[in-house]
């Protein structure tokens, strides 16, 4: 099972699960996510797929676990966007808290061995002092934004589940993940939103004096750990990133020139609760999960752009 499967990321690793074989049922309430994204999925998973329209906070989501009695589930449901928990962190929390607890509990009963959830690398340790970039699991995790606290304290949770009801859990600690199918009008995707203003020759606009960084990880190399968590790293917290700084001025120079422009950004103040530097220690990946990236920024920068002309 596959909760927010019919998003960026979790369209994506559902067409992986699906070309290996699995039945997959997609729980997806499409306030993000897109019917479009699972177009492949319908096609190539012919009586191996089902979707169902419901958000995690419904009551519904127990029953339809319980009926399908997955063996494992991959939990990407969220409210992703700093900028909407730091408005509203109440919201923020029943999704990502309380809607968390509800899967778990639907586990719970229908006897799931295995729970993968996608935390935030990007926001759960929080503003890190330079020496320790980049940053490993075992640093000291003190989130800036309701976000990032959200997505920590599920942290807690899926060790107490752990305890009380043996479910074996990994939780994936996304850098910044990027690719095809992320949304250019959607919650923190910078390089989908550049790519789209970039092609349309449209100003871009950079919060802040632009040397912040992010570390970028292209969507394949990151299902690729989903993937592999299926059987691989038991019970850790694992970063999946690319260990790389990449400042938003670089990100940018790249966008313009892998799209053959040259047009100058905009910069505007700093949005409230956005990190200034970032990037992860993917040491314990390639121990535990046997993975490690092999997409360049220029690479995924190119097949990003290249998705984006395509569906115009």
């Amino acid at each position: 099972m596959v909760t927010g499967g019919a998003g960026f990321i979790g369209s994506n690793l559902v067409d992986a699960l699906i070309l290996e074989g699995h039945h997959v049922r997609v729980i997806d309430n499409l306030k993000t996510g897109k019917l479009s994204n699972l177009d492949d999925a319908r096609r190539q998973g012919l009586g191996r797929f089902e979707f169902y329209n419901i958000d995690v906070t419904d009551d519904e989501v127990s029953v339809v676990i319980k009926d399908f009695e997955p063996d494992m589930i991959y939990h990407l449901a969220a409210q992703a966007d700093v900028r909407v928990s730091v408005k509203d962190p109440i919201y923020d929390a029943k999704i990502n808290i309380l809607g968390t607890l509800n899967v778990l509990n639907g586990a719970v009963n229908a006897n799931v061995k295995r729970i993968v959830y996608a935390a935030s690398g990007g926001t759960i340790y929080g503003d890190v002092d330079l020496k320790s970039l980049p940053v490993n699991e075992s640093h000291l995790k003190e989130p800036v934004s309701p976000y990032g606290i959200s997505k920590a304290v599920v942290l807690d949770y899926l060790r107490s589940f752990r305890h009380t009801y043996n479910i074996s859990f990994v939780a994936l600690a996304l850098a910044n993940v990027y690719g095809p199918r992320q949304d250019p009008y959607g919650e923190a995707g910078v390089i989908a939103i550049f790519a789209n203003q970039v092609l349309k020759g449209e100003q871009s606009t950079i919060y802040g004096n632009g040397d912040q960084t992010r570390d970028f990880v292209f969507v394949d190399d990151a299902v690729d750990a989903f993937i592999k968590a299926q059987t691989k790293g038991d019970n850790l917290l694992i970063n999946i990133g690319t260990s790389i700084e990449t400042s938003v001025n670089s990100l940018y120079q790249v966008m313009c020139e892998a799209a053959g422009k040259k047009q100058n950004a905009v910069f505007e103040s700093p949005r409230p609760g956005e990190l200034l530097r970032n990037s992860l220690d993917i040491t314990r990946a390639l121990i535990q999960l046997g993975w490690k990236p092999w997409t360049s920024i220029e690479e995924g920068i190119g097949e990003t752009l290249e998705y984006m002309s395509n569906k115009k």
